[in-house]
């Protein structure tokens, strides 16, 4: 994989900043938007709405969000914007969620919220990109983990300042607005990475742009791509939401209503580290690694469906937070192994489309799958998902087979 070839010391701490500075990038804007969707629901139903329109109004905001990312991420590759892309959707992205806190009635909040899913759209396939140039040499396994862990570190810390936020002043409004603070320190922090992603380009020198320069033309998106894109959206389809993992241990009464919380905040832990420890497994055993780690997250289903105890519940819980490590980081980092570099956030806007709605498709028919039998819904969720496993096993094959092309040619 692309960690075969190291950059000097001195390069590598270069790039490595600027993992760190994308990573405080999502920090706080995780902070704010994760902190903002802890209290969504009930805020909504403060203003009129009723249960199905809190439904319909989330549902919307994701789907209008992951659909967005394929002309997003088109629009990259054509204007090459990636920088412009990513300041737009991270300032849509954070002005929408403290403008909440001024909301009077929920179809101006709902809209808020529809914003907020826009403005992750229009950013997510432009900075994924940057981050793929950034670590190519670097390990982009090894990078995006590191980026994700941080990312989940903000997904932790948002809900519990939400928490402490209500626990002193007692009202929605002013919670929103607090949030406007890490917000800010967001936009500040993508301010900083933006200055020392243009250092470390200078110090590329020219033959590393003009090796980008001839990668950009409009080559085709390649075979093992697809066949990738195949395995995305069997495991996304598969993956219970923990919005039905949280409804599951209520009805049970295995977990009592308020640890609900502590086992998501568990759960992002586990997310953080999994994400880490996968992204160096990636750079060293490929998408050899990535089966086995599929695996393990095929594993959550059952534990937390069919188990009996808490002890099945935490189980279940180590390996969702695992699987969810290994979705926002290593195959994230995939996609960038796979396509040519001028076509890279066209590669990501379409990952993204297909794994959303791919997500959203799974979880609705897992929620009817679950109102029959909780069997049903763990036969198809590990189904779908080892499902993916012969087609990574193909994607593993053409990928090799073009590198040895490419080899070849050269």
């Amino acid at each position: 994989m692309s960690a075969g070839a190291r950059s000097q010391p001195s390069s590598e701490g270069a790039v490595l900043r600027v993992i760190l500075l994308f990573g405080a990038v999502s920090l706080f804007a995780d902070m704010t938007y994760e902190g903002a969707r802890s209290i969504l629901g009930p805020f909504l139903g403060s203003l009129g709405a009723t249960g199905a329109t809190v439904g319909l109004v989330a549902g919307m905001g994701e789907l209008a969000g992951y659909g967005l990312r394929l002309f997003s991420g088109v629009l990259a590759d054509r204007t090459r914007s990636f920088w412009r892309l990513t300041f737009l959707g991270y300032g849509v992205n954070l002005l929408a969620v403290p403008l909440l806190g001024l909301a009077s009635a929920w179809p101006a909040a709902a809209a808020l919220v529809v914003a907020e899913r826009l403005g992750k759209a229009i950013r997510t396939p432009a900075r994924d990109v940057l981050l793929a140039i950034a670590t190519r040499d670097f390990g982009r396994g090894r990078g995006f983990g590191i980026h994700e862990a941080m990312d989940q570190i903000g997904a932790v810390l948002g809900p519990l300042s939400v928490a402490l936020a209500l626990a002193c002043h007692g009202g929605y409004r002013k919670s929103f607005l607090l949030l406007a603070l890490p917000a800010l320190l967001s936009f500040l922090a993508l301010g900083f990475a933006r200055s020392s992603y243009g250092r470390w380009k200078s110090a590329q020198g020219e033959s590393h742009r003009a090796q980008e320069e001839v990668e950009s033309g409009s080559r085709p998106l390649p075979p093992a791509f697809w066949s990738y894109l195949a395995a995305v959206g069997c495991v996304a389809a598969g993956y219970a939401d923990f919005a039905l993992v949280a409804f599951h241990a209520a009805k049970t009464g295995v977990v009592a209503p308020q640890g609900v919380p502590l086992l998501y905040a568990l759960a992002m832990g586990i997310d953080a580290g999994a994400a880490l420890l996968a992204g160096r497994l990636f750079d060293r055993k490929g998408f050899e690694a990535l089966r086995w780690l599929v695996v393990l997250g095929a594993l959550a289903a059952p534990f937390l469906f069919l188990g009996r105890g808490m002890e099945f519940v935490l189980a279940g819980v180590l390996f969702w937070g695992i699987g969810m490590g290994v979705q926002e980081s290593v195959i994230r980092a995939a996609v960038a192994e796979l396509v040519p570099h001028g076509r890279t956030g066209t590669g990501y806007g379409i990952f993204n489309m297909v794994y959303g709605f791919a997500w959203f498709g799974g979880s609705s028919l897992m929620g009817l799958l679950y109102d029959h039998s909780p069997r049903l819904l763990v036969a198809f969720s590990c189904g779908a998902q080892l499902l993916s496993l012969p087609l990574l096993v193909r994607t593993q094959r053409r990928f090799a087979a073009s590198r040895a092309a490419r080899a070849g040619s050269g």
